[in-house]
């Protein structure tokens, strides 16, 4: 059992294009990359989509971590193949499989190029309420935290003598449990501990607060995001050719 699936959502300080980029532009193309892998079902534009990701993850320097949070989807992937593949059709399988390389690999690399002080930052500034945009960097920061607590768990099963390392679909399922019940206890007693101290700080008593320092949409932030619409843009174009384009020249797959 691997845990390398949470820490390839981990922020890593590094200086690239897309680290430099506002988080609201990395919000967008997390957001306009799952639209566009949601438009389709059919395998030759996903399959599209998934190679305009590749570019980005290189230009970020996110080969090693974008790869992790491919392997970490294994289990899932076999899961969808087989439910597919029985009740519907191969080739929608191989679809779904790349909507979901689509979706995951576009989160990846906004959470791996996102500073949570950065994302904080940007929420307050689009005129959230603070407590909303604290409590999801607070969450956005507990993730790499909760992958080094649960591998330290299936540690210490595995020193008692818990085999989790066992193959098979049934058995990879039964291993789940002596890791989820131990981490979701951790898990309310961190919110706990983390409640009390908010609360012994006065947190949320004054409405009025001031940064330490501002962020701001920069031209090349707006670049990203005209490149980002015009992808949509084009995506949505493909449905409606696919939508009206005979049904026995193009590769379709079954909705």
């Amino acid at each position: 059992m691997s845990l390398e699936f949470l820490n390839a959502f981990k922020f890593m300080k590094k200086k690239s294009f897309l680290h430099n980029l506002d988080p609201r532009a990395k919000l967008v193309f997390a957001i306009i990359y799952t639209i566009s892998a949601l438009l389709f079902t059919e395998i030759i534009p996903l399959f599209f989509i998934f190679l305009t990701l590749i570019p980005l993850v290189l230009i970020g320097k996110l080969f090693k971590q974008w790869i992790k949070s491919i392997r970490g989807l294994s289990f899932l992937i076999l899961f969808i193949v087989i439910l597919n593949t029985l009740f519907i059709s191969l080739s929608f399988a191989i679809a779904m499989i790349l909507r979901i390389y689509i979706m995951v690999s576009a989160f990846s690399i906004f959470f791996l190029t996102v500073d949570p002080n950065d994302l904080a930052l940007s929420l307050i500034s689009m005129k959230f309420p603070y407590e909303f945009a604290f409590s999801f960097s607070l969450a956005f920061r507990f993730v790499p935290t909760i992958a080094f607590e649960a591998q330290n768990i299936l540690d210490a099963q595995q020193s008692r003598g818990y085999e989790m390392q066992k193959k098979g679909l049934i058995n990879q399922i039964k291993n789940l449990f002596p890791l989820l019940i131990p981490l979701i206890i951790c898990s309310i007693k961190r919110a706990f501990n983390v409640a009390e101290a908010l609360e012994s700080r006065a947190f949320g008593s004054r409405k009025e607060r001031t940064y330490y320092y501002s962020i701001k949409y920069s031209l090349k932030d707006w670049g990203f995001t005209i490149y980002l619409l015009l992808f949509l843009a084009f995506s949505i174009f493909l449905r409606i050719q696919f939508n009206s384009m005979p049904e026995f020249l193009m590769w379709s797959l079954p909705v």
